[in-house]
């Protein structure tokens, strides 16, 4: 499992949100969202920044170069 797939899963645990929910925030479908977690498919650049803007954390965050998920906010 990446560290995307890991942190996302992780993310979406900690806020109790649904897929179905995320999906309906980014306007994407269910189906799409699902793909990002199994790791069947990584988001384009604009998918990767709303997720961010979603869960308030850096991209730097969501992709494995930083542990600090509030680094943009530095």
């Amino acid at each position: 499992m990446s560290i995307f797939q890991e942190r996302l899963i992780k993310l979406k645990k900690e806020r109790q949100v649904l897929q179905k929910e995320i999906a309906e925030n980014l306007s994407i479908s269910l189906r799409a969202y699902q793909d990002y977690e199994k790791g069947n498919a990584e988001p384009k650049m604009k998918y990767l920044i709303e997720i961010a803007n979603y869960f308030d954390v850096s991209i730097d965050y969501l992709v494995g170069r930083t542990d600090n998920p509030n680094s943009h906010k530095q």
